[in-house]
């Protein structure tokens, strides 16, 4: 589930306007609005019942039904989210609008979520029937990936790559996914490829974060260390991973990590492997520090992780009951985390 609830924020803060002005203009859409309002807050349930006083008030039924499909995937409860979604498809006028790409694409989510693979893989068939989209082809590849269908996913994902050669961020998704499936050579390629073809072209902070994924983390650092000049979050987090695979994690957290942060706002990415590092030290009141200062960063989009590694500090310091009440609230959030589940089952006992 890695990083799926912070891409269904970030999904639902980008549709939300465009939605709103493209669809249901001559009905009050006020209770909609809160309800997408407590999506993007996480309150998921609350959101059920803006969405309800929304068909209370007659507001547009093709927007509600978007958004209850949405509040379902967040109440983990994803054959509601499949009805929700198709009801909200089922309004169309059958002229194509953006919205129709937007709720198929959610309705694919909530099928992979539920295990239905094949189901997404074709929702993202009838996608790109219509019309050629890079998202469309990486999550179908995906969604092929994961029934075992390496070759087409492969053709996927090279598509994407012919498509956006030059887009760093997407050959480095690519190359995460094949390598949490056992194939971290054949990602190892596509990055090996992209020196090869583009080194020159490419910025110190791209080479050097491919070199990192590569794992040749002493030019990593210093490719990254070329890049400090941006003085960006991006080239230190990345800087200071680098550094950390080499084993040295006390350069990497105090003339890495620290160094940002002292001249820098906070960022949570940071603070948060400035907690890892000093866990890995066995520093856990200083970890659980970072962890607590990283969540009070308003819309730091990996709340669900900090919130995890806050837990599992309090557990390395023994406080168990603090623990326990946490990963209790923490569950009924995020009720499908199955390693969450597991260790709740653990601290229950304590």
């Amino acid at each position: 589930m890695k990083n799926k609830r912070k891409m269904l924020a970030a999904a639902v803060a980008i549709c939300l306007c465009a939605v709103l002005a493209g669809c249901g203009k001559s009905k009050e859409t006020e209770n909609i609005k809160e309800g997408m309002a407590a999506i993007e807050a996480m309150d998921y349930q609350g959101a059920m019942s803006h969405f309800e006083a929304a068909v209370e008030n007659g507001e547009d039924a093709r927007l509600i039904a978007r958004g209850m499909g949405i509040a379902s995937m967040g109440l983990t409860d994803y054959e509601a989210a499949v009805s929700y979604f198709e009801e909200c498809l089922s309004y169309s006028s059958g002229v194509v609008q953006n919205v129709d790409f937007d709720v198929n694409y959610y309705l694919a989510a909530a099928h992979c979520k539920n295990g239905d693979y094949g189901r997404a893989e074709q929702i993202y068939d009838a996608v790109l029937a219509m019309r050629e989209d890079v998202e469309a082809y990486f999550l179908r590849g995906n969604a092929r990936l994961e029934q075992g269908k390496t070759e087409s996913s492969i053709e996927d994902f090279e598509k994407v790559l012919a498509m956006k050669p030059d887009d760093y961020d997407m050959l480095i998704k690519i190359y995460e996914i094949l390598e949490s499936h056992d194939m971290k050579e054949k990602g190892q390629v596509y990055l090996q490829t992209a020196l090869k073809e583009r080194e020159k072209k490419m910025s110190a902070y791209d080479k050097g974060r491919i070199y990192y994924y590569l794992g040749d983390y002493l030019q990593a650092c210093v490719q990254l260390e070329n890049a400090k000049k941006l003085g960006t979050a991006d080239v230190y987090y990345y800087l200071g991973m680098s550094y950390e695979a080499t084993g040295d994690f006390s350069y990497a957290l105090n003339n890495v990590y620290v160094k940002y942060l002292n001249l820098n706002e906070g960022d949570a990415r940071i603070y948060n492997q400035v907690g890892l590092c000093y866990m890995k030290q066995g520093d856990y009141a200083l970890a659980l520090e970072a962890f607590q200062k990283a969540m009070q960063i308003p819309d730091n989009g990996m709340m669900q992780t900090l919130q995890f590694n806050e837990i599992a500090a309090y557990e390395f310091l023994g406080e168990f009951d603090n623990a326990a009440a946490l990963l209790n609230r923490y569950l009924q959030t995020y009720p499908d985390d199955a390693k969450a589940l597991r260790e709740y089952g653990f601290l229950s006992t304590r």
